[in-house]
């Protein structure tokens, strides 16, 4: 039987993970070490222990890997700044690991030997060669990343300017789509040079709402996750956070797409300068490691009213030429135009298929253009409504 209290002793010693301590698993395991053997507040503590494994929807080990993984220490990052980590910090590490590796071997058994109980809320544990997978990520860290970004694909600025994982983050993936192969090819491809180092623009994805243009970024995103792609969604109001977006992970061996949905503006928008400067390469607001991906339903993104033409500017037609120009700073735009009644007819029959409904072609098609022209359009997200309505 493991000795718990002289186990939290050797955890409490971390240097390099001491910021893991903090976690909630080993908040309770401290409580639990630090209650009186067999008491109410034990067994509280114990019970809430469990909870925290419960929560993470698998073992204790695979929490511990999970909670160990996404710690930014000392080590780590000197392992990605491609620095040498001092030698009683790579010893202190590896310690520290072990130790943590003994942790998460922990049984319900060892609990309920150390409560004095015959019965403890079973959770499941497992075997972890936590020091060994933890320096297989270190040397591949570049695909792998550290803290918030190694176990999440996708994240969000917050509205108090923190940067976070989207907790249900779209998981579709390429093989799911139908049609406009051609230019989701085109996203591809330029994602793909981009994580080899070649040249890569900066994207706009545009055309009528329903074709796929965000869903093609996110499945682009997931598919290229195990070689170091992550998103970050900034809204159009959070702009002029680029330049800070941007400096928060321009020293990170990770690559980046800065993500910007629904793109539009309005005349004398502030944050047209700013994506303006980022898309043109000014230093402030660009980093290496990071290209910008933006959808949009309008090639030209500032609207432009009639006015605008007759207005009293001078220049008006400098002023123009200014706002029409904005996406032909994209290096590339991709035009997801509305598909045809061949294609979305495509559509529909693939969809059917994959969901087994057994309903003859003619009359497939035939409800399927019905409910287009009742919705006024058609699209890839339309066909996909009307499959859901026979559902």
């Amino acid at each position: 039987m493991t000795d718990l209290v002289k186990l939290y002793h050797r955890l409490c010693m971390s240097g390099v993970f001491l910021k893991v301590l903090e976690a909630p698993l080993f908040k309770c395991f401290e409580e639990y070490c630090k209650a009186e053997r067999g008491s109410d507040g034990q067994i509280k503590a114990y019970a809430a222990f469990v909870s925290e494994i419960y929560k993470s929807a698998g073992t204790l080990a695979e929490l511990v890997e999970r909670i160990v993984f996404e710690d930014e220490n000392v080590y780590v990052r000197a392992v990605a700044h491609k620095t040498e980590p001092r030698r009683e910090v790579r010893n202190a590490a590896k310690a520290e690991l072990l130790v943590f590796e003994e942790f998460s071997s922990l049984t319900t058994a060892d609990f309920a030997a150390d409560m004095g109980v015959d019965y403890a809320t079973p959770f499941v544990s497992g075997k972890t060669s936590l020091l060994k997978k933890y320096m297989t990520r270190m040397q591949g860290i570049e695909r792998f990343g550290y803290g918030i970004f190694s176990s999440s694909p996708m994240f969000r600025l917050s509205d108090e300017c923190i940067i976070e994982p989207i907790v249900s983050a779209d998981k579709t993936t390429l093989d799911k789509f139908i049609g406009y192969a051609e230019e989701r090819q085109k996203i591809i491809h330029n994602t793909v040079n981009f994580l080899d180092g070649k040249p890569a623009a900066n994207a706009l994805l545009y055309g009528d709402a329903g074709t796929g243009k965000s869903s093609t970024v996110k499945a682009v995103v997931n598919a290229f996750f195990d070689r170091g792609l992550r998103l970050i969604e900034l809204r159009k109001d959070q702009l002029h956070y680029l330049p800070y977006v941007m400096g928060k992970v321009s020293e990170n061996p990770l690559k980046f797409i800065i993500f910007i949905d629904d793109l539009s503006f309005n005349q004398n928008d502030d944050n047209f300068s700013m994506l303006k400067a980022a898309l043109e390469g000014s230093a402030s607001a660009k980093a290496n490691n990071a290209i910008i991906y933006a959808t949009s339903n309008r090639r030209h993104i500032v609207k432009e009213l009639f006015s605008d033409r007759e207005g009293g500017d001078v220049h008006r037609n400098d002023t123009m030429q200014e706002n029409l120009s904005l996406s032909e700073r994209f290096g590339l735009t991709v035009l997801f135009a509305k598909p045809d009644k061949k294609l979305y007819i495509e559509i529909v029959y693939e969809l059917a298929d994959r969901n087994k409904i057994n309903i003859e072609r003619e009359e497939l098609a035939t409800r399927a253009e019905a409910f287009a022209i009742r919705k006024g359009n058609r699209s890839a997200r339309c066909a996909e409504q009307f499959i859901d309505s026979l559902l």
